[in-house]
């Protein structure tokens, strides 16, 4: 279990929710899916564009994702996303979030990923890869 902790505060939009003006629940998993790349981002300090580089990976790819919606959220709510690593194993990881509306949590996620790598036999095909010991470490 890791230590850091990204949090960031997102105004639900009407493109966000159903008729009904409840947030549409496919959203959620776009919302947890940019908070992860956040959460990656400010643990590492190198942004999204530049993870190829920094890392010679392709991505952080997600592989299963889950969902627990325990109250409504809706048009004009003002939530809070809070994501961490609950788990790093050799080349795979899983990212928990917690979506508050007004103090309680309304929706739980998580989210299975793994180091994304081109395949040296195949460069149009990917395969995972260790992460980096340094990866990991600045997760705490």
């Amino acid at each position: 279990m890791t230590t850091f902790t990204f949090k960031r505060t997102l105004r639900i939009a009407w493109g966000d929710c159903d008729p009904a003006g409840i947030v549409f629940n496919p959203r959620f998993f776009e919302f947890f899916d940019a908070s992860t790349w956040g959460l990656f981002e400010a643990a590492l300090g190198v942004s999204q564009h530049d993870f190829a580089a920094a890392y010679g990976i392709v991505g952080i790819a997600l592989v299963d994702a889950r969902g627990n919606f325990m109250k409504p959220v809706a048009f004009g709510d003002t939530v809070e996303i809070v994501s961490r690593v609950a788990e790093f194993r050799r080349a795979s990881f899983d990212v928990e979030h917690r979506l508050i509306n007004k103090g309680d949590v309304s929706v739980e996620g998580r989210e299975t990923r793994v180091w994304a790598v081109r395949r040296a036999d195949d460069p149009d095909a990917i395969a995972t890869a260790p992460i980096p010991a340094d990866v990991i470490a600045k997760f705490g």
